[in-house]
C-alpha cells in the first residue's frame, strides 16, 4: 500500500468514515446537540441511545444531582423512576388520556411535519405520546392543563418542574426509534 493511500485511510477512519469507524455518540452529547441531527443517524444508533438513557435512569432513580429525568417533588429535585430499556413511549398508557397537554407555540415549538424518524408521526405528535407515557410512569396527576415545553439542548431528557413538562426533542427522537 502506498504511503498516500495509508495516510488517507488513517485520516478517513479518524473522521468516522470507513470500516474502522467507531464514532460513538453519548446520550449527553445527543441531548445537548441539535435534535434534528439524530434524524440522520441510523435507527440502531437511536435505539442504543434510548437504551443507554434507560440504563442511566435506572442507576439515577431517586438520587439527587445532575440526572437525566429530574422531577420536582415537594420542592426538591430528585431523579424520576427508572425507564425500562424495552419501554415503548409511543404507546400511550390507558390512564394517560385524562391529562390535558398544552404545547408551547412560537419559534422553538414542536413541529407538525411528519417524519419517518417518528414512525410517521409529527414531532409534536411523538412528543405528546412520550409526554403522556412519562407522566403516567411518574404518577403525575394534576387538575387543569399541563404545559409541555420543547427544551432543545437541555442536559436532561425530560424534566417535571413547576407543573410543566420540559421535553428534550433529542430524547423524543431516541424514544421514537422503532426497534426495541
Amino acid at each position: 500500500m502506498s504511503r498516500i493511500a495509508l495516510i488517507s485511510l488513517v485520516i478517513l477512519s479518524g473522521c468516522g468514515v470507513g470500516a474502522g469507524s467507531s464514532r460513538a455518540l453519548s446520550p449527553s452529547q445527543a441531548l445537548t446537540s441539535t435534535a434534528e441531527w439524530l434524524e440522520f443517524e441510523p435507527t440502531q444508533v437511536r435505539v442504543e441511545l434510548f437504551r443507554e438513557v434507560a440504563r442511566q435512569s435506572s442507576v439515577q432513580a431517586g438520587t439527587r444531582g445532575a440526572v437525566l429525568f429530574p422531577i420536582d417533588q415537594d420542592g426538591q429535585f430528585i431523579a424520576a423512576p427508572a425507564l425500562d430499556v424495552a419501554a415503548d413511549l409511543l404507546g400511550t398508557p390507558a390512564d394517560a388520556g385524562a391529562v390535558n397537554l398544552v404545547f408551547q407555540t412560537g419559534a422553538d415549538s414542536f413541529t407538525d411535519d411528519r417524519r419517518d424518524a417518528f414512525q410517521g408521526l409529527s414531532e409534536r405528535e411523538a412528543a405528546e405520546q412520550v409526554a403522556r407515557s412519562l407522566l403516567s410512569l411518574w404518577g403525575v396527576t394534576m387538575e387543569g392543563d399541563i404545559n409541555v415545553v420543547r427544551a432543545a439542548g437541555a442536559p436532561y431528557a425530560a424534566a417535571w418542574i413547576g407543573g410543566e413538562l420540559r421535553l428534550n426533542p433529542s430524547f423524543v427522537y431516541m424514544a421514537a426509534a422503532p426497534a426495541r
